[in-house]
């Protein structure tokens, strides 16, 4: 570990701890609810159509009669209509983001991840498990479902990233960044697991496993979460020190009696106007940037293009790998969901290292750029894979070290260096802001091509 990692870890307290466990958890959480959804697809899809044609049915009854459940005459239609939940809700989520992170420099930050958790939570509640148990199917219910599913949802990232830009400093920030970007990965592995080991008594208890357990969450970070060192007294000296806040800005005044307070008190107004306001101002919160300000700021516009094509290839594995190996290679569900957490690890690993290697250099672009260009030699040898599942895990494992790992890299540690750059001169709130339009316009590229993957 290099100096700049290892030479600040005696200025962290307890606090710093908390605020990256929870807001580390918080993601986790709604990525294995998020992760469950593309883990159930062939459960949903094989629940959506008739199991049993008969040809003859239809000279004595209506299809309706014996297939009222059923939303699709076919697999295929199914498929799509799936492909179209993803648009639908990625669609959603990046408007989301583009207001959330708005709101988020504006309003307390937890506040406004507790109600994206806990709304969430109960939205997926809805959508997989009453729907169900009431056998409720009607396409456009989901759809409103997975729009507000992705509107609540948007409010968690650029929350938990201003955060931990709170709370960790720019010394380090790669490998610290990196490593909690894992949050993601780990998520999609524990949603992973936590589906196949209920799957076999219905998706709908799946749905049920994950958005409880995201509720309980919720209600943690509620309670637990500081999002700032000033809450508990502390604030930013350097790039990590921390030193107590002065909570009394008036201690350097005289104390003074009751008869002569008002006289001297104009008086000394008068004299010290200059000098006060100084101090004042210095007090007061930094305001919040605008949209557009942030939108314009150095770095934003090429790292949120870059990210909108990088995510695009990212969540194609997201939400299509389980079914993709179940499909292609003809293994059981529960296998496929399991063999796909090898992505996640290569994300994870991908992360922490390069995020390690860009504080060794000082320069984030290099090491994306060098991980990016050797990501489509991944993608070549993953695309001819064999029916082995040994080898198909250890070239999931390298794509998802060039692939995942940039993309932690772009949403976590480079958006914080972006909310934090010199340009804004510690004047103006931005963080939350600016992480919201990366990961919205990275969702919009990831959006428009989820309904082509399901075609293919």
């Amino acid at each position: 570990m290099p100096p700049s990692c290892c030479g600040c870890l005696s200025q962290y307290t307890h606090h710093h701890l908390v605020a990256f466990l929870l807001t580390f958890f918080s993601y986790v959480l709604l990525h294995a609810s998020r992760k469950t959804f593309s883990n159930v697809k062939v459960s949903i899809s094989a629940q959506w159509t008739p199991s049993v044609r008969n040809g003859s049915a239809a000279a004595f009854s209506p299809n309706q009669t014996w297939e009222d459940n059923h939303l699709f005459e076919n697999e295929e239609q199914a498929t799509l209509f799936l492909g179209a939940l993803d648009s639908i809700f990625l669609f959603s989520y990046a408007v989301g983001l583009y207001f959330s992170g708005v709101i988020g420099d504006r309003v307390n930050l937890r506040y406004v991840l507790c109600v994206g958790l806990c709304g969430s939570a109960a939205v997926e509640f809805v959508f997989g498990t009453l729907t169900e148990w009431l056998h409720i199917y009607n396409i456009y219910l989901y759809c409103g479902l997975w729009v507000l599913n992705g509107l609540l949802q948007s409010a968690v990232w650029p929350c938990v990233v201003a955060v931990m830009g709170n709370w960790f400093g720019k010394t380090g920030r790669g490998f610290v960044f990196g490593l909690w970007s894992a949050c993601a990965s780990v998520g999609n592995i524990l949603g992973a697991f936590l589906a196949s080991s209920v799957l076999k008594y219905g998706y709908e208890y799946a749905f049920l496993v994950t958005s409880v357990v995201q509720f309980a969450g919720g209600v943690v970070v509620f309670f637990g979460l500081l999002t700032s060192p000033k809450e508990v007294g502390l604030c930013s000296e350097s790039e990590t020190g921390l030193s107590p806040v002065e909570t009394d800005t008036d201690s350097h005044r005289p104390l003074m009696s009751d008869e002569e307070g008002e006289m001297e008190a104009e008086v000394y107004g008068r004299q010290n106007q200059s000098v006060q306001e100084p101090d004042n101002l210095l007090a007061e919160s930094p305001r919040a940037i605008g949209f557009c300000q942030a939108f314009c700021l150095p770095g934003v516009l090429p790292y949120s293009l870059a990210y909108a094509c990088l995510k695009l290839v990212n969540y194609s594995f997201f939400f299509w790998l389980p079914f993709y190996l179940s499909n292609n290679f003809g293994w059981k569900e529960a296998e496929s969901d399991r063999l796909s957490v090898w992505y996640d690890v290569g994300g994870i690993i991908g992360g922490t290292v390069q995020g390690l290697i860009s504080d060794f250099m000082g320069k984030r672009s290099p090491v994306l750029a060098l991980s990016l260009a050797l990501a489509m030699g991944a993608l070549v040898g993953y695309s001819r894979s064999p029916n082995d599942q040994v080898i198909n895990a250890a070239l999931l494992t390298t794509t998802g070290f060039f692939i995942g790992g940039p993309s932690n890299m772009i949403s976590s540690a480079i958006s914080a260096d972006l909310g934090r750059q010199d340009a804004l001169r510690g004047s103006q709130k931005a963080l939350a802001t600016v992480t919201g339009i990366v990961d919205g316009t990275g969702s919009v590229g990831a959006a428009g091509g989820q309904y082509l993957v399901s075609l293919s």
